[in-house]
């Protein structure tokens, strides 16, 4: 939110990796007009510039949802119409916020478009077809970058092609994982299986990261596991470029990446791509991290 920018700078952050728009419709009784959005994302661009802010468009549904909008009708919200599909749907209310981010990205270049939820090529045309429109309505060529979020398997799988039409790829591990595994990460019954270095986790970040890489963009990781010191190693040797976390955090991840050199981190993740399951990884990284990290506190 707003009032957090300051924690960013005093914690050392780079920028904003992740900026949730929820909070401008569901802190309010009313939608939010195009003048609201230009003016919350023309103020937080201003005081980062010229530090990027990367600003995810509406992601509702799921655990979040709009009065009066689709709630009751959906079985299984997570997977219903929540994020890009929603806005799809309700295709004003998109281009509102779109028209919003424009208009502030014109004024100042430190501005990128996130669309969460994205599963397949037909969803990256759309968006461009939709801010296109948008320009076009505005008389205005914003040339903001536009990124997508990777945190369905399908797109990760496909990310080699996606990475042909978007200027950013963004992991977000969450609900990568919670789709990987096929859990719901708010169900108390199922939380042990949530297992953030899951083979499979791994293999489908690793992938993305290689399509970025291949194509010549950058990838960043936001998400619980971005912020979690035991991760950190591992995300430095795949070769992700920023990381989105709670500003807290921050000075304890840079101190990690500062006392690791890219070939211990290297190491560690060659040997950790060869085992079978998500316990003997953690459990190897611990043991790794305690020996490099003893005389850390933070540590464990």
């Amino acid at each position: 939110m707003p009032q957090e920018i300051d924690s960013v700078f005093e914690h050392g952050g780079e920028g904003v990796g992740l900026f949730r728009t929820e909070y401008l419709y569901l802190s309010k009784d009313s939608l939010p007009t195009e003048e609201e959005h230009y003016q919350v994302y023309k103020s937080i661009a201003e005081r980062l510039h010229p530090k990027p802010i990367v600003i995810r468009t509406l992601d509702i549904g799921g655990d979040k949802f709009l009065e009066n909008y689709h709630r009751d009708e959906q079985l299984n919200p997570a997977m219903g119409l929540r994020a890009i599909r929603f806005c799809f749907r309700e295709k004003e209310i998109f281009k509102t916020q779109l028209k919003g981010i424009i208009r502030a990205s014109k004024e100042f270049n430190n501005i990128k478009i996130l669309i969460p939820m994205v599963s397949g090529i037909k969803e990256i045309n759309e968006t461009k077809k939709i801010i296109d429109e948008c320009e076009k309505e505005l008389n205005i060529n914003s040339k903001t970058p536009l990124g997508i979020m990777i945190e369905i398997p399908s797109a990760a799988i496909l990310s080699d092609i996606f990475a042909q039409k978007v200027d950013f790829l963004s992991i977000g591990t969450n609900d990568l994982i919670q789709y990987t595994l096929a859990i719901d990460r708010l169900n108390q019954d199922v939380t042990y299986l949530y297992e953030p270095a899951h083979p499979a986790v791994l293999r489908l970040i690793a992938t993305t990261v290689k399509s970025a890489k291949d194509n010549g963009i950058t990838v960043n990781m936001c998400g619980e596991m971005a912020g979690e010191v035991l991760y950190t190693p591992i995300l430095v040797a795949m070769g992700i470029d920023a990381l989105s976390m709670n500003p807290v955090a921050i000075p304890f991840i840079k101190e990690i990446i500062c006392n690791l050199t890219l070939f211990e981190s290297k190491a560690i993740l060659d040997d950790i791509m060869k085992f079978e399951d998500c316990k003997t990884i953690e459990s190897y990284l611990k043991e790794k991290m305690h020996k490099k990290f003893k005389d850390f506190s933070f540590i464990f």
